[in-house]
């Protein structure tokens, strides 16, 4: 399948999941240094993500932690078995929590939850498969099922190394190793007009930084 942007999508998404297997060890060194993190979660408390959750990508398990505040159990998926290792240690091997090691792009789910929540991962998704893995995500949800995520469209000049119009970009791990991933600016606005287009009814708000987050569920 070749992307929007001329390339072969598939290479590039296995290229993502390389690079974030790779940066794992050194992926909180790289945070944004920008305010707004306390205010998505002062959200995602105020929403209340109870019942069973549905955590994809769950990275190393910084809101893991936060959803078992509220959750009866959580289901986390990442396609990283290193980020997997790291959530499993941050959450103490919770018995709540069960980790599943897949690539989001093909695993299926064998239940449906209450909610579905996913941290960082929306912008990575690309615009060819943004109607598909909201499908994904319908298929997760039990009927009056509930999403929340968190997200943000930060892009340095440096990394558009295919142009701003282009959803590829390129970042590099702290030893200078370079890989393309992709990284979709959605504005807030925009993004909650496509949802609804595809039969979603989610309000995204804008934080004091460059975050947004976003709650609803099926119209």
């Amino acid at each position: 399948m070749k992307s929007a942007d001329g390339g072969n999508l598939q290479e590039l998404l296995d290229e993502q999941v390389v690079y974030y297997r790779a940066i794992a060890a050194e992926y909180e060194r790289h945070a944004l240094p920008f305010p707004g993190t306390s205010e998505l979660l002062a959200a995602l408390d105020a929403f209340r993500p109870t019942g069973s959750v549905l955590e994809l990508a769950c990275g190393p398990g910084r809101w893991t932690a936060q959803l078992l505040q509220h959750a009866t159990d959580v289901t986390a998926v990442d396609a990283s078995p290193e980020m997997l290792a790291i959530a499993s240690t941050r959450v103490s091997e919770d018995e709540r929590v069960r980790f599943v090691s897949a690539d989001l792009f093909r695993w299926q789910p064998d239940r449906r939850y209450d909610v579905v929540f996913f941290g960082f991962w929306l912008s990575h998704v690309p615009p060819e498969r943004f109607a598909s893995f909201w499908s994904l995500v319908a298929d997760c949800l039990k009927p009056e099922g509930r999403v929340f995520f968190v997200d943000d469209g930060y892009r340095t000049a440096d990394e558009l190394i295919e142009g701003e119009q282009s959803a590829t970009i390129q970042r590099q791990l702290m030893d200078g190793t370079a890989y393309r991933i992709v990284k979709v600016p959605h504005r807030p606005p925009d993004l909650e007009r496509q949802l609804e287009q595809i039969g979603w009814r989610i309000k995204i708000h804008s934080t004091s930084g460059p975050f947004y987050w976003g709650a609803g569920n099926r119209a």
